[in-house]
């Protein structure tokens, strides 16, 4: 019987440093798997946080160490929205993901998802969302963006769309009636599915605010300093629990046990050590489904 393992990698993890090709990587890897009967293949999805692209070279490297260990090719594809990656989830088509925190709630509550673990990273097990504007704006807080172009990230984003809609609910707005409509008719606001692109959309003054996640906001400030200076923080919101690694409620107990036991472990054996400082990651913990309940108070509030 085939077994067919998904990983879904987002950036929720991605910090500096990506931009470093790994080393010793055999690319052929990524490549379709000949589906042979009893053979193991790990499928990889990689979410537009970043470009494709982008995303596989920061994590191409971790792809091959899980795949090594589970003794499996691995492939990688593309899904470009949180939906579309809890739909695999909760059919059962995936098994291990790498999901941004307001797709990893949502997905929990329609019983599609559960806890495996979760990324520490310089020290921290938390982020926060940052709300942007342009760098040579007036703008000095949220209220000011009222009747403006607004860039959320997806529909399931915390940092890109949970937190700032619930900052409207706290004034008795929502996104239609604060942002309201351009000259054409047209919502004051749209989704860029990539926290990057929504980084650009604000330098560029394609939209004159945005919410993004902090920890892509630092990864760009080192990397990409001509985008950040074109841009402004006018607020931060209090700390959120990282993006977890997630399993399907469907997935085989034994196979769980065995993805759980290589995260855990990463940072205790030199290879795993390697990847990890590559994407600033310090280690995997084991934290309590509890940490998130913030967060799902916070989207119940959203109107």
């Amino acid at each position: 019987m085939k077994t067919v393992i998904l990983l879904i990698l987002t950036i929720g993890l991605i910090a500096s440093g990506c931009v470093e090709k790994p080393e010793m990587l055999n690319l052929s890897i990524v490549q379709e798997p000949k589906m042979m009967e009893n053979n193991t293949a790990i499928k990889v999805v990689i979410s537009s946080e970043f470009s494709p692209a982008e995303s596989i070279g920061c994590y191409e490297d971790m792809i091959q160490y899980i795949s090594i260990k589970l003794r499996g090719p691995v492939k990688i594809v593309h899904r470009r929205t949180y939906q579309e990656i809890n739909d695999l989830l909760k059919n059962g088509e995936i098994d291990l993901a790498f999901v941004g925190t307001g797709a990893y709630i949502e997905g929990n509550k329609e019983s599609a998802v559960k806890l495996l673990a979760v990324p520490q990273a310089h020290g921290r097990t938390t982020y926060n969302s940052f709300i942007i504007v342009p760098g040579n704006s007036s703008y000095k807080n949220l209220s000011d963006l009222r009747g403006k172009k607004f860039a959320f990230t997806d529909p399931l984003s915390n940092s890109g769309r949970f937190y700032p809609e619930y900052r409207l609910s706290l004034i008795n707005e929502t996104s239609d009636s604060f942002f309201g409509v351009d000259e054409n008719g047209r919502k004051n606001y749209f989704y860029t599915y990539s926290h990057e692109n929504s980084i650009i959309a604000v330098s560029e003054r394609l939209a004159e605010g945005a919410a993004v996640s902090s920890q892509v906001y630092e990864y760009m400030t080192d990397e990409k300093p001509e985008i950040i200076s074109k841009t402004r923080i006018i607020e931060i919101s209090p700390p959120f629990a990282n993006p977890p690694v997630v399993v399907s409620e469907k997935i085989d107990p034994f196979l769980e046990q065995r993805l759980k036991v290589i995260l855990l472990n990463m940072d205790k054996d030199e290879g795993g050590m390697k990847i990890l400082s590559r994407i600033t990651i310090d280690r995997f913990l084991i934290i309590n489904d509890s940490a998130y309940d913030p967060i799902r108070e916070m989207r119940n509030g959203i109107k």
